[in-house]
């Protein structure tokens, strides 16, 4: 088998505000666009966006490391999205952590490394 690319699909409800959240507030790049199924990139990540979400809070896989912690959550909610848990240094871990909500209700969580 010879995988040709591996990607991360979440369900949206609204395409235009998901692909528009995506690009413009964790500037991902769009690759493709189309009413029921979109893809985003960033370096060879691959996020794909299914239509026929029903808008509800799910719980997804999905990470970002971000520089600044504060800074992203902000953006994230300017961005029509919401924060869950607000950023915490992980015990044991070097590292902080936010959960936060998209505007289609996927959630997902920013990390910053913090030594």
């Amino acid at each position: 088998m010879k995988v040709e690319s591996v990607l991360y699909m979440l369900w949206v409800e609204d395409m235009d505000r998901a692909i528009a959240f995506y690009r413009d507030v964790m500037g991902l790049r769009v690759k493709s666009e189309h009413s029921k199924w979109s893809e985003l990139t960033h370096g060879d990540a691959l996020i794909a966006l299914h239509g026929g979400g029903k808008g509800v809070f799910q719980k997804t896989g999905l990470n970002f490391e971000v520089k600044n912690l504060d800074e992203a959550c902000n953006d994230v909610r300017s961005g029509g999205g919401s924060i869950v848990n607000p950023p915490m240094k992980i015990e044991e871990e070097p590292l902080a952590r936010a959960e936060v909500v998209d505007t289609e209700g996927n959630a997902f969580s920013l990390y910053e490394y913090v030594g």
